[in-house]
């Protein structure tokens, strides 16, 4: 996770249950408030090996979970961040 969402992380209640939850939606394909384009993107993605993102909102902050192609690394971070 970056610095910033580590930040807003640590004053949550539950954080590890935080980024778990985020995780499991992630992992399971539930993507979140990306579009229906986006979506459909991420099942190919699945599929074909590239990369995924998912992006959800955590107390009226939006965050963005990305699983590169390789799927070597799930990251945590804000938009901003990118």
């Amino acid at each position: 996770m970056t610095q910033g969402f580590a930040s807003f992380l640590s004053q949550q209640q539950s954080p590890f249950s935080q980024v778990l939850k985020l995780l499991v939606r992630h992992g399971s394909g539930d993507w979140g408030i990306v579009s229906k384009a986006d979506a459909k993107e991420n099942d190919l993605s699945v599929e074909q090996g590239y990369r995924i993102l998912s992006a959800y909102m955590v107390n009226d902050r939006k965050i963005w979970v990305i699983t590169e192609a390789d799927r070597s690394s799930t990251t945590f971070l804000f938009p901003e961040e990118y």
